[in-house]
């Protein structure tokens, strides 16, 4: 006779809990306690600088904001962390059309922020459709490449290749370098993961030079940020990226390796964009490198958990996709903190779970959701046929 909880509980809630990987569930709410915790940090800093003589904000206002967007985020992520398969496999592909609509409208009548048109206006707020689609842009290319196991003769390279260049073009319309330079990075890791043959692996390779070369002449934007990076002396229009850079650098490394302690930050009234793009440099501000250290670990565990839990995956569009989204969050998390480091140009990303922003914390945690339940499996059933001859089963 079964019991009415624990492991025999065979409800669809029962059986959600025991076959969802709850190890990488906890990490991602401790990553958005940080969050939360972090913007509290930045929201006076952000608060001073976006008032004005008309419009005074509140110190804590950026935080009362975040909070309202997690008490949306995590219910998203659990639910869409509930659905089969099938269905989060079809929920992406429509996303993926809706959201490469709504990119394509943003230069029409999307809203200007900092110089670029990245949004539309939802009336409540902003919309940003590129952070949505990087999640569902994810899950459609490793479906399509997952197709090539019913025919060989499908050209899924062409075809994932000519999606991922309709979204840079529209991408780099906004203008929008660093969110492209994901995209592409994703989508060639896909290739990668999907066993893409080596001469076209190293054709792709080949090319990058001759991309960012192109990018740097052709594309004033990308232009303007390399120049920033690799002149910061210079004057002209990079003088504010690298400006941006000088100020992060000064606040991450303020506080030393213990920090100032929360709110005792006072280089983050300097830093722009210090609740969002540059919030890591304020974590290092107030709570020093060692919690910066600590952040980039819980980025590096979750990313590692996944691609450990995939070893023995064999279902190739599981593999695909759950491999694709934990790449994407690695990427944007490591080009942020390079950002803030200085270690790469300034581009705008922000820090995944961590940064202030509707758009982005709900599209995360969507992603997230899905990454979850492609990667949720029943503990009892053996995965791999070589774990079950080893085993004996």
């Amino acid at each position: 006779m079964q019991g009415s909880g624990g492991r025999s509980d065979r409800s669809w809630l029962g059986m959600w809990f025991w076959d969802i990987d709850r190890v990488l569930l906890l990490l991602v709410l401790l990553l958005i306690g940080v969050g939360v915790i972090a913007v509290g940090s930045a929201s006076p800093s952000a608060a001073q600088r976006y008032s004005d003589e008309k419009h005074h904000i509140a110190p804590l206002y950026y935080l009362w904001w975040q909070l309202a967007w997690v008490s949306v985020s995590i219910p998203v992520m659990l639910l869409i962390s509930m659905l089969p398969v099938a269905v989060a496999r079809r929920l992406a592909l429509f996303g993926a059309v809706a959201f490469l609509i709504a990119l394509a409208a943003v230069p029409f009548i999307g809203v200007s922020k900092n110089g670029a048109t990245r949004w539309l206006n939802l009336g409540v707020s902003l919309l940003q459709p590129s952070e949505f689609l990087k999640p569902f842009f994810i899950v459609t290319v490793a479906w399509v490449l997952s197709m090539r196991a019913q025919d060989d003769a499908l050209p899924v390279v062409f075809i994932t290749g000519a999606f991922t260049a309709l979204v840079g073009v529209l991408l780099m319309l906004q203008p929008d370098f660093g969110q492209t330079i994901v995209f592409i990075s994703v989508w060639f890791a896909l290739l990668m993961i999907s066993g893409t043959s080596t001469k076209v692996i190293l054709g792709l390779i080949a090319l990058a030079p001759a991309g960012l070369v192109s990018a740097y002449f052709f594309y004033a934007t990308a232009q303007k940020r390399i120049n920033a990076f690799l002149f910061p002396d210079a004057e002209g229009e990079g003088a504010q990226d690298h400006f941006q850079t000088n100020a992060a650098h000064a606040t991450i490394t303020h506080g030393g390796w213990r920090g100032t302690g929360p709110a005792g930050g006072t280089m983050k009234f300097r830093l722009p964009e210090g609740h969002t793009d540059y919030i890591f440099s304020v974590i290092g501000e107030e709570f020093g490198l060692i919690a910066c250290m600590i952040i980039a670990l819980l980025f590096f565990a979750i990313v590692v958990r996944v691609f450990v839990k995939l070893l023995d995956e064999l279902d190739e569009f599981r593999l695909f996709a759950a491999a694709g989204l934990a790449t994407q969050f690695g990427v944007q998390a490591l080009i942020s903190m390079a950002v803030n480091t200085g270690l790469a140009p300034s581009k705008g990303m922000t820090l995944p779970f961590i940064s202030y922003g509707g758009s982005s914390l709900v599209a995360l945690s969507a992603g997230m959701g899905l990454l979850l339940a492609f990667t949720r499996r029943n503990p009892f059933v053996l995965r791999s046929p070589y774990i079950a001859k080893w085993s004996g089963a």
